[in-house]
């Protein structure tokens, strides 16, 4: 897929509508869960900070798959909370590419 390489980590920065503790708590709740289920994920950080306008979550993997990046959107969006863009960097925090956001 476009010249990546595999095994090497991606990060997917995620822009979520969350506009308190309970928001990113759930988003983070979901997202641990999904560490723990999934190989190819290795890190999760969910950021939150309204006096910054800092809302995101961004998830570590090494398999740039489309089918692992559906998941991880929709493991996302099953806490209510919508996404509202996903940019994919590379290993050395390079923009790849904007993501697909909306449902098809």
């Amino acid at each position: 897929m476009s010249g990546s390489v595999e095994g090497a980590p991606f990060t997917y920065k995620f822009d979520v509508s969350m506009m308190c503790g309970g928001c990113s708590n759930a988003v983070n709740k979901v997202l641990k869960r999904l560490e723990e289920n999934e190989t190819q994920v290795k890190s999760y950080t969910v950021l939150l900070d309204i006096e910054k306008d800092i809302h995101e979550a961004n998830v570590t993997t090494d398999d740039e798959s489309p089918l692992l990046y559906q998941k991880i959107l929709q493991t996302i969006k099953k806490t209510g909370k919508a996404v509202n863009s996903c940019v994919e960097f590379d290993k050395n925090g390079n923009k790849v590419r904007d993501m697909p956001v909306k449902d098809e």
